[in-house]
């Protein structure tokens, strides 16, 4: 699955410092090699411009230490489309920063991250201004969730954690009074049985509600805090189960300020 390199997208900001490290110590563990694409503002396209980025952009390379080769690419045109775009040209994932909810750079936030890990072919990685990018996949955190394709997200976590020697919680918020539907409680036994059948370490996590409230971002940000390292993964579309409210929660859990990185598909 991660047979082609990595796209790292910068904003030339500290959060993107943090997203090249994160691609270059993915790339070193799985044996791959990083793009590092750089989408121009409408200041940044004349020659002594581009040459500035250039620079910040070897900048970030040289920071970030990796032993693979990064190649720095810059393109024009609207950020999101750019990156959505690029991601078709013979990428395996996405890896790119967010500055996080109070960040006063944030250029990707919110519903914009939102809509633009939908958007793109690959898998994406949402690194936090601040993560703890040497301990990213100690434990992933996948929420049960109702999809019915969760087979991709499965796939990028099997991946991932078989090259991290990662251990997956599976973590359902159990709520009194309600009963998870067939969908979910399928794809839960689904995601229990192809970890143990690829030999991936996990956990089964039913976590009582402690609050009152039909969200699932807090107690599952909250729940991986406290574990200390490691990332949530979630998909990046809503299931039909919530819909009214995933698109909200999903936000809150890409630009969650506990500096947790996200994968989602």
């Amino acid at each position: 699955m991660l047979d082609q390199d990595i796209l790292c997208a910068t904003d030339l900001t500290p959060a993107s410092d943090y997203a090249v490290r994160a691609a270059t110590v993915l790339a070193d563990r799985v044996g791959m090699n990083v793009t590092l694409l750089h989408v121009l503002n409408k200041d940044e396209r004349t020659g002594e411009a581009q040459q500035k980025v250039q620079l910040a952009m070897q900048g970030q390379i040289d920071k970030a230490g990796g032993t693979g080769a990064v190649t720095p690419r810059m393109l024009q045109g609207d950020y999101m489309k750019v990156i959505a775009e690029e991601s078709e040209n013979g990428h395996s994932m996405l890896v790119l920063g967010t500055h996080g909810p109070r960040g006063l750079r944030q250029t990707l936030f919110g519903a914009d991250i939102l809509k633009l890990v939908r958007e793109v072919v690959t898998p994406s990685f949402v690194v936090q201004e601040g993560t703890a990018v040497e301990r990213l996949f100690e434990h992933i955190v996948m929420p049960v969730a109702a999809h019915s394709d969760i087979d991709r997200l499965l796939d990028i976590v099997c991946v991932l954690a078989r090259a991290f020697a990662s251990d997956v919680h599976v973590y359902q918020l159990m709520r009194p009074m309600e009963q998870p539907s067939k969908e979910l409680l399928a794809n839960k036994l689904k995601m229990l049985d192809r970890l143990k059948a690829e030999g991936v370490r996990h956990k089964e996590v039913n976590a009582p509600s402690t609050t009152f409230s039909i969200g699932f971002a807090e107690p599952t940000i909250r729940y991986t805090q406290e574990l200390g390292s490691g990332c949530i993964a979630i998909m990046a579309d809503a299931s039909d189960e919530y819909r009214y409210i995933a698109d909200a929660e999903k936000e809150r859990i890409l630009a969650n300020d506990a500096r947790i990185p996200v994968l989602c598909t």
